[in-house]
């Protein structure tokens, strides 16, 4: 009862930490994207953009938890957008793409975001992926953190995030088809990925003995609806790029290094673990699909 009650107690002041972190990390970048001038507005996102994540490096390793650097993931973009659609945009942008796309991009934003915040359980937990690496790595632990756990996914978000270039500063596309198509990709990324998150929320609940698979709803036909969603997600704003702008067809560069991430480096790792902690896994692997949802093999 009393490691509830300062657990209680601790939560709040640990998230106000973590608010403070990101609060001087978006400071940080604002001064440095001003202190750039009149560079191009996708080297000053990326200067900005690691300014900031040095920052959130710096409180995860005053305060020894790497996981401050989780919510950066889904905060970044919010950050990118705005800048994009109000800072970097020339008058001849269609406005309703801008609205649809900054629209999607906070509503995927805010919510993953609060999927993190209602399981981060303050300063004492760390991800377990973390916690393996501080373990293997011991002392040099810092290089590993501050190149594969922050700066390695904030260039990848970077690239995912060109597609709001053109979809929300250079494009003078008029809305069209595949704006709809756009639409139809995003949001149901969204859909699937909250749906897959909330399934599997309600299945640790209700599946409180080690070793259970979650294997029900979206979870039935892809061990990682989740990874589904996120990946889609970011092929949607690649196409609101293309119908913006053709000629900026190569940000495509930013999808697929998010498909890469996940499918060579996310989903074999959670299988791995997965491996480790389920008895009954392996079998699982063999029925259902990796990636994309498929009918279970009898």
């Amino acid at each position: 009862m009393d490691n509830l009650r300062t657990k209680s107690k601790s939560l709040p002041k640990a998230f106000a930490l973590c608010a403070l972190a990101y609060i001087i990390a978006l400071c940080v970048a604002v001064f440095v994207g001003y202190a750039m001038g009149d560079r191009h507005p996708i080297w000053i996102v990326l200067t900005a953009d690691i300014a900031a994540t040095l920052v959130i490096y710096a409180f995860a390793r005053v305060f020894l938890n790497a996981s401050f650097y989780d919510a950066y993931w889904s905060v970044a973009p919010l950050a990118i957008a705005l800048y994009y659609a109000l800072g970097a945009s020339s008058g001849n942008v269609d406005f309703s793409r801008q609205v649809v796309v900054v629209t999607l991009v906070f509503i995927w934003g805010v919510r993953l975001t609060y999927n993190w915040a209602r399981q981060w359980r303050g300063l004492g937990h760390e991800d377990w992926r973390y916690a393996n690496l501080r373990d293997k790595w011991k002392r040099l632990f810092w290089i590993v953190e501050l190149s594969g756990i922050e700066m390695m996914p904030t260039l990848v978000v970077f690239l995912g995030c060109l597609s709001l270039y053109p979809a929300l500063s250079t494009g003078t596309s008029p809305l069209g088809a595949l704006d709809w198509v756009a639409i139809v990709v995003t949001a149901g990324a969204i859909i699937i990925e909250t749906t897959a998150d909330q399934q599997l929320r309600r299945f640790v609940k209700t599946n409180p003995q080690p070793g259970n698979i979650m294997s029900t709803g979206l979870w039935a036909y892809s061990r990682h609806p989740n990874y589904l969603g996120e990946v889609m997600f970011w092929w949607g704003l690649f196409l609101f790029a293309l119908a913006a702008d053709l000629s900026y067809w190569w940000v495509f560069v930013g999808p697929l290094a998010m498909t890469v991430l996940f499918i060579f480096v996310s989903m074999p790792m959670m299988d791995k673990r997965n491996l480790e902690r389920r008895p009954g896994y392996q079998e699982h692997m063999r029925k259902v699909s990796a990636f994309i949802p498929w009918f279970p093999k009898k």
